[in-house]
């Protein structure tokens, strides 16, 4: 969840280029920051609680320059957020120094044998103990102290180690959480996010679990943990840098907003056949057939993917027929599910590195179902270790909480629902009016994008209220879910989606002039239902905010605002009705000066359990 940089040199001063990496992946959250750099013989550290331009501004009063060194963004886990227990982490001899994503499961049996032998901790942190492990396993040669130590740990890490000993040598490791190498022109770097190596290197190395790279200003050696050496393909990024810049918006976020009219587009380009009627998904050629004679498809995923597998659940049964179920990837590992052997388990992730979805996904793997991916991050762990799976092609999405990520993974999901119904049971007429409906998504969402001024109004007028119910029916009842999601993530007000007709069994309770209530109403086969629904909150003293077909007259007399959009097909109407709910979160953060882009508690990409 949070953020590493390293980087060796033959004569760069490495630490420009730290403080520069973590300002790059500052958008996956974090608490505190830290450098160590290997300066003559000595490590030199400097680290702070808060952002890291108190930690620049601390670099800038108490300098250090070397060509070796580390520097990460903590999410605390084990211990407050502080200055002694922000990263990176230092042994007990004062010349090794460790910065680690993910969690030591059993750091603290670990730490009461390292204070048996004699090691002071001065950190809460299951990091340092790591740090004190590779000393206590240190000989000279670090690679093999880090090998050594790694040995003994059970849980998740990706790491970046240095030592005083061994100035130029950088050892990065990965085990659950993501780590990648950059290959520069006369440095190599190690980082758990490519954002951070972008601006250096397109040329990168994604480590497997298990694995281990060993780096210096002569080049890099990668090996298995048990030191076996292998040979991994260089890939390259294909990303422009103004991917990772507002480009003149206030913020990340509202800069994704408005990117979907294109990245929805992106997200179907090529795959989509008019003439037929059909959909062609590369990634999933070899599995079609699978696809076609599945009994049961499972979607596993967590948080905003989770919502829209909720929606892939309902697209997948309407056009193809298939049984589908939706399960949390967090609770899926934790049970004992049933799968038979022609079931097929489909993991939905925007990073491809959800450590719960993963793990879902290999549990589902280990009992013999076919395991796909929808991730958006090229070379993430899901793209490559599932057995096949489509790219959403979002672009880098830096506002922690998701927007354009999540629209286009309901674009993909609606193709492959097409595919296999073509398969099953659709009509080539048929086939051709949902693609033509598909076509014409990127337009419409421009169309409400304009009407961006009205909603941020709208949100003037309700940014102080501290509650807010979202109701919505069919197909939109998970945009309900995923609307109060949202507002919750970056406002910090209590919002709660609920399927509107389940209303009155519980929160209609809590319904007056002071609890606003945001229903998606558009003209779908659960119109009359849902009008109804909006009379019981109008009844009982509720403030409605309606998301609603245009041209619709009845729902306008009976809200109390008014957001239209345009109609489109009941399976793709909630990548549209999810828009406005995504602009209004953002207006009434920005009402109430909240970060937007780095909501507290929350991190980009989850990591630990």
């Amino acid at each position: 969840m949070c953020g590493i940089i390293g980087c060796v040199s033959r004569d760069r001063d490495v630490v420009p280029v730290l403080l520069e990496g973590l300002k790059r992946v500052e958008y996956r959250g974090y608490d505190s920051a830290g450098i160590a750099v290997v300066e003559g013989g000595s490590l030199g550290v400097r680290r702070v609680k808060g952002k890291i331009d108190g930690l620049s501004a601390l670099v800038e009063r108490h300098p250090l320059a070397g060509p070796t060194g580390i520097g990460h963004t903590r999410w605390a886990t084990h211990g407050e957020p502080s200055e002694r227990n922000a990263h990176p982490q230092i042994d007990g001899s004062g010349r090794i120094a460790l910065a680690h994503n993910g969690i030591v499961e059993n750091y603290r049996a670990l730490r009461r044998n390292l204070e048996a032998k004699g090691h002071v901790f001065t950190s809460e942190t299951d990091t340092e103990v790591l740090a004190h492990l590779v000393q206590e396993n240190y000989e000279g040669n670090l690679e093999a102290a880090v090998r050594a130590a790694l040995a003994l740990v059970r849980g998740a890490y990706g790491i970046a180690v240095v030592c005083a000993d061994e100035p130029g040598k950088l050892v990065g490791a990965r085990n659950g959480s993501p780590l990648v190498v950059g290959i520069g022109s006369d440095s190599y770097f190690v980082a758990s996010d490519v954002a951070a190596l972008v601006r250096h290197t397109r040329d990168v190395v994604y480590l497997d679990d298990l694995e281990m790279v060993v780096a210096t200003p002569d080049g890099f050696s990668t090996t298995t943990l048990e030191n076996e050496l292998i040979t991994k393909d260089v890939e390259t990024i294909t990303w422009n840098i103004d991917t990772i810049e507002k480009n003149g918006f206030p913020h990340f976020m509202l800069k994704e907003i408005f990117e979907q009219e294109r990245t929805v587009q992106d997200a179907v380009r090529g795959r989509l056949i008019e003439a037929a009627g059909d959909a062609i998904l590369g990634g999933l050629r070899e599995h079609r057939r699978a696809l076609e004679k599945a009994e049961r498809i499972i979607l596993l995923a967590c948080g905003t993917s989770w919502h829209s597998a909720l929606i892939g659940e309902y697209m997948i049964e309407d056009l193809a027929r298939v049984s589908v179920e939706v399960e949390y990837a967090s609770e899926f590992r934790y049970r004992n599910p049933v799968l038979d052997p022609d079931d097929i388990a489909i993991v939905i992730s925007q990073s491809g590195e959800t450590i719960d979805t993963l793990a879902a996904m290999s549990e589902a793997q280990r009992r013999g179902a076919i395991a796909l991916g929808i991730v958006n991050v090229v070379g993430s762990t899901i793209a490559r270790q599932s057995d096949g799976g489509v790219y959403t092609h979002a672009g880098l999405e830096i506002g922690v909480a998701s927007t354009k990520a999540f629209t286009s993974q309901l674009m993909v999901l609606a193709a492959k629902a097409l595919m296999v119904g073509r398969s099953r049971n659709i009509s080539v007429t048929k086939g051709r009016r949902i693609v033509k409906a598909m076509q014409q998504i990127p337009s419409q969402i421009g169309e409400i994008l304009g009407r961006d001024e009205s909603i941020r109004d709208i949100a003037a007028r309700y940014a102080q209220h501290s509650n807010f119910l979202y109701l919505g029916r069919g197909y939109n009842f998970p945009v309900a879910l995923e609307g109060a999601l949202k507002l919750k993530e970056i406002s910090y007000i209590h919002a709660e989606g609920y399927p509107a007709a389940e209303m009155k069994h519980g929160p209609i309770a809590l319904i007056d002039e002071h609890m606003p209530v945001v229903v998606i109403a558009p003209q779908d086969a659960f119109y009359e239902k849902i009008l109804s629904n909006m009379q019981e909150v109008k009844a009982r003293g509720g403030r409605i905010i309606a998301i609603t077909s245009e041209g619709d007259d009845q729902v306008e007399k009976m809200a109390d605002e008014v957001i239209e959009i345009p109609r489109t097909l009941p399976h793709l109407t909630p990548i549209l009705s999810v828009i406005p709910l995504q602009l209004l979160a953002y207006h009434i953060a920005v009402e109430r000066g909240c970060h937007v882009d780095q909501p507290r508690n929350l991190a980009k990409s989850v990591t630990v359990e």
